[in-house]
């Protein structure tokens, strides 16, 4: 399997959620969420339409989980940009059971498959121009990425991904020299 790497320009993302909302609400919808939430793709494919929206169709303001992974139940707001693709995408998928995949497949009623959700999130980067290997898992790395970049604590990313150590965020968000070299340069004490 190919490593894939975050989405370290932000006109890309914008670009790929372009692409996306003009091909599927659900796919622009799956993308916006995935890259604001750091899910791992098998609790993103999990979610229900009752995960995100009460019964009224209300998205929520939180999402609760219990990850699929680690067994850890985890809860994290729902960020504005996923909010408005997920309003959007339900409102034209019309009436829905709470129990429905929230990324419904068009084949049956069944979520969409990893395979599926890799297709469609690769092809877009590829539209978009990008040329380094972008999948499902880039959204989580990227999510990561941003965060670090914005100057929260990477002790909190560490926390907030799972992960063992410090080392290993920086490396799975995909740090490289040059972020490194960028420190020193800008120092000039």
């Amino acid at each position: 399997m190919q490593a894939v790497e975050p989405i370290r320009d932000k006109r890309d993302i914008q670009k790929m959620k372009r692409i996306l909302k003009r091909k599927s609400l659900r796919d622009y919808a799956f993308f916006t969420l995935g890259i604001n939430s750091a899910l791992r793709i098998s609790d993103l494919l999990a979610l229900t339409v009752g995960d995100v929206a009460d019964e009224n169709g209300k998205i929520r303001d939180r999402i609760v989980i219990r990850e699929r992974k680690t067994g850890k139940r985890k809860a994290f707001p729902i960020s504005a940009s996923a909010k408005k693709a997920l309003q959007e995408y339900l409102r034209s998928r019309g009436e829905c059971n709470p129990s429905e995949p929230l990324f419904k497949s068009r084949k049956g009623g069944k979520a969409i498959t990893r395979h599926a959700a890799h297709q469609i999130i690769s092809k877009a980067a590829q539209e978009a121009g990008i040329k380094y290997p972008v999948s499902t898992h880039s959204m989580r790395k990227s999510f990561g990425y941003w965060a670090y970049k914005s100057g929260h604590d990477l002790a909190v990313i560490q926390k907030l991904l799972n992960h063992s150590s410090q080392k290993v965020t920086l490396r799975y968000i995909g740090i490289e020299q040059d972020d490194l070299d960028d420190v020193y340069i800008s120092m000039n004490l």
